[in-house]
């Protein structure tokens, strides 16, 4: 009678299992490694903001300012991953109005040299004390214009008060989102 060591056995075992691996990873193609591409979408808050009627008060003369203005910096535009990688957004701005009269909305996007890359107008519509009204609007840069979220670093709101006889006195909400879409 023969005896199988345990060197054997395990040298058996080694060469089984080593066919195996092979044989799994025969039909593998690692060239296709270059078609993979991650797409992943990120929602970032741009600008929120409270304001009432004494924001619109001209405070050396006491009457209304019919038009304000902020601008804000949007730091991250000028990332690594939205200069190479960033494939669409789509801006979207929410304002809830109890101020009785409507206001017209520019929101101006710009570059480091103050160039206009993109504006997006609307009107906000009025509301009333115990009455908000709000006005949504969505704006798409897709792939053909998305350079010109890349050339962009500054975020301008104009607000505009349209003429009327009420009494200027509310509050405005504003809240405003991008959904940034990207291609690794």
């Amino acid at each position: 009678m023969k005896f199988v060591s345990f060197y054997h056995i395990k040298f058996t075992v080694l060469i089984v299992i080593s066919y195996l691996m092979l044989g799994c990873v025969k039909d593998v193609d690692l060239d296709q490694r270059e078609d993979i591409s991650l797409s992943p979408d990120l929602q970032i808050d741009l600008l929120i903001y409270d304001i009432d009627q004494s924001q619109f008060e001209d405070v050396a003369t006491g009457n209304l300012k019919t038009r304000i203005s902020d601008t804000v910096r949007l730091e991250f535009l000028d990332d690594d991953y939205i200069q190479k990688d960033l494939s669409s957004v789509d801006f979207y701005f929410r304002h809830i109005n109890t101020f009785p009269r409507a206001i017209d909305s520019r929101i101006r996007f710009l570059s480091e040299a103050n160039t206009e890359q993109f504006t997006v107008n609307y009107v906000i519509k009025p509301g009333a004390s115990g009455n908000p009204i709000t006005t949504e609007r969505s704006e798409l840069i897709d792939e053909t214009r998305i350079n010109l979220v890349r050339r962009s670093i500054k975020m301008v709101v104009e607000l505009e008060v349209q003429p009327g006889t009420a009494a200027f006195e509310g509050d405005l909400n504003f809240a405003s989102k991008g959904f940034f879409s990207f291609e690794f």
